[in-house]
């Protein structure tokens, strides 16, 4: 139905039919980058390494600290949480990366994410105020980097695209903040 006024049609709204939406399947999601799941390894054998580290040490601790009485504890039974923690450790990132991706649109970026949850995110490139490109010590040696973009109004980054390839997550970086610019100059 529009508004009109002496002629001139101040305000249109038209209805649009369900068969009339744009179909979600039809977006070209990319996965990450396949060092992105090394990495992740990596961080769970560091991690597992020191949970071993740790549960090796605490009969030193105990005995050094109870060394005046004869305390007996047995520790053996800790040894049975490595597995608990290893499997999921090194399980998880297998199941989870596949499940993420982003799509690079005209007007929007969107990222999905998530196993029992899942959500997609959809940021329009002109609500987009600042891009940041991250890696940490880890993420330099598998040559990976999180994509952070920050959007108007937003406390934080909106969101974080992480596993990209360092080349591909600059290129998006100035890709993004092109298109931020030309949004800004056609207003």
């Amino acid at each position: 139905m529009a508004t009109v006024v002496s002629g001139v049609v101040m305000f249109e709204n038209p209805e649009i039919t369900q068969s009339g939406l744009p179909q979600a399947d039809a977006v070209n999601w990319l996965g990450m980058d396949r060092n992105f799941l090394r990495r992740l390894m990596t961080q769970a054998a560091i991690g597992l390494v020191f949970v071993i580290i740790g549960v090796a040490s605490l009969p030193m601790i105990f005995n050094v600290a109870f060394a005046d009485g004869n305390v007996e504890i047995g520790f053996a039974f800790l040894w049975l949480i490595i597995p608990f923690i290893g499997i999921p450790l090194f399980v998880w990132p297998a199941i989870s990366v596949p499940r993420i991706a982003y799509a690079i649109r005209d007007k929007d970026i969107l990222y999905k994410s998530g196993v029992f949850w899942q959500t997609v995110t959809v940021i329009p490139f002109n609500r987009i105020q600042h891009v940041e490109k991250s890696s940490t010590p880890l993420d330099r040696r598998f040559d990976i980097a999180t994509l952070q973009l920050f959007t108007a109004g937003g406390s934080g980054g909106d969101l974080k695209i992480p596993g990209l390839s360092a080349q591909t997550a600059e290129n998006l970086r100035v890709f993004i903040i092109g298109k931020v610019g030309s949004s800004i100059e056609h207003h």
